[in-house]
């Protein structure tokens, strides 16, 4: 059975199509596990007494453990294939977020943060096990909507984990106790998405790895796909996309709370619309990412992608002075769709770098949107420096590495119209 080169996104009758939707729902599940607590943390830093440091480190951790996740699932699904590498994770992941609950202090709420931390790798499964079933004309479309909808998790999970916790209060427990039953959900939630992805999946559309031994299975890794630079180029720009991200999932209530004083639900709310634009917006950045590479090659992907960096970064420095929840808003909105666009045109051109070490090259890059993730969460822990400060600096961040990629070559050397090699089927100019 060939991989698809059409994406119909209202069919489950093919392996292929099962497979995306799955997939993709996995990691909107995993976001619930993982950001489950971030709009939750003005309860949890009063019910704890967590001083600002603390609450800096704890969203660091939040995304550190993810970095080396994200290069050892890459490996895994190398290895064992996606499907056997996303059923262990999700059964692995949903311990602590079921255990986080027990946590009755800052050291033991910071190590639970850790180990929840891991569930992020699961969207190295996602875009390596996408690129699996669809052909080369729409791996950047599939890789982005696939992506997008995974990462629609974390706006879903602002807007519904306060609604669950009011809920859970409504009931008559303390806040002290609602914030750590609501997590039980998330937990479930994992578990029964571990069930159809063993199910309803397999790893390629011709079958399992452990099948079929000569399936793409990697038995040794080729270094050498290290020195490739365009690999790093690609890790620091998804560092400056993904990584600001998922920092503005973590901090955005807190910030609502405390700069413009609104609710924890309604600070929720406003944070989980940039999450919510995840619903079209990587989507549009994978599909411009085709396009642009139908017209002009790897390097014209490489132009789309300076360029969504360098808006990205404006509209960061816009929203950091913005002085009304109004402006704020609008200027949200305008860095999140550059940002989300990034992000998906970054997974427009991965798929192409390296077909032996597809899941360790898709591992490298997802770890920089992490790494990213944890240096941007230093800022927010200073002392010395207010959350605006904060969005201003990484907005000067991500335009000078949006720099950097415009004047990157994507292209190998040598010029021909198709490049069929074995690690790089990819149409260049």
């Amino acid at each position: 059975m060939p991989a698809l080169d059409k994406l119909n996104i209202f069919r489950i009758d093919s392996v292929q199509m099962r497979t995306f939707h799955i997939t993709w729902l996995m990691f909107f599940v995993c976001f619930f596990g993982w950001f489950g607590l971030a709009p939750l943390m003005p309860t949890i830093r009063e019910d704890m007494g967590l001083s600002k440091a603390q609450i800096g480190n704890i969203m660091i951790a939040s995304v550190s453990g993810t970095i080396i996740a994200r290069l050892l699932i890459g490996r895994l699904c190398d290895l064992w294939g996606p499907r056997k590498t996303a059923v262990r994770l999700l059964v692995l992941g949903s311990l602590p977020v079921f255990l986080v609950g027990l946590s009755k202090d800052y050291t033991s709420f910071l190590l639970f943060r850790l180990a929840i931390s891991i569930i992020g790798g699961a969207f190295v499964i996602t875009q390596f096990h996408t690129s699996l079933m669809f052909a080369a004309n729409i791996k950047g479309t599939a890789n982005a909507i696939a992506g997008g909808w995974g990462n629609l998790g974390g706006g879903v999970t602002n807007m519904v984990m306060p609604l669950i916790f009011a809920a859970i209060v409504g009931l008559g427990y303390t806040k002290g106790e609602a914030w750590r039953y609501a997590m039980i959900l998330p937990g479930l939630m994992m578990l029964g998405v571990a069930w159809l992805y063993y199910r309803y999946t397999q790893d390629t559309p011709e079958g399992n790895f452990d099948t079929m031994p000569r399936a793409g299975k990697a038995d040794s890794i080729d270094w050498s796909v290290l020195r490739d630079w365009r690999i790093w180029m690609l890790t620091l720009a998804y560092g400056m996309c993904f990584g600001m991200e998922i920092t503005f999932d973590n901090v955005a209530a807190l910030h609502f709370v405390d700069t413009f004083h609104l609710s924890q639900s309604s600070a929720g709310f406003w944070a989980g619309i940039f999450g919510f634009m995840n619903l079209f917006a990587r989507a549009l950045g994978g599909i411009a990412a085709d396009k642009a590479g139908a017209k002009a090659g790897i390097k014209g992907k490489g132009w789309l992608l300076a360029a969504m960096l360098l808006l990205e970064g404006a509209g960061l420095l816009l929203f950091a002075r913005a002085g009304s929840l109004g402006m704020a808003i609008v200027a949200m909105l305008s860095f999140a769709l550059f940002l989300k666009m990034a992000n998906g045109v970054t997974y427009g051109i991965v798929p192409f770098l390296s077909r032996r070490n597809a899941g360790l090259v898709n591992g490298i890059v997802g770890a920089g949107g992490n790494v990213g993730g944890m240096l941007f969460g230093f800022l927010f822990k200073s002392d010395h420096l207010t959350y605006i400060e904060a969005f201003s600096y990484i907005g000067v961040m991500v335009m000078a590495v949006g720099g950097l990629v415009l004047f990157t070559r994507f292209a190998p050397k040598a010029k021909l119209s198709v490049v069929t090699t074995e690690d790089a089927p990819v149409m260049i100019s």
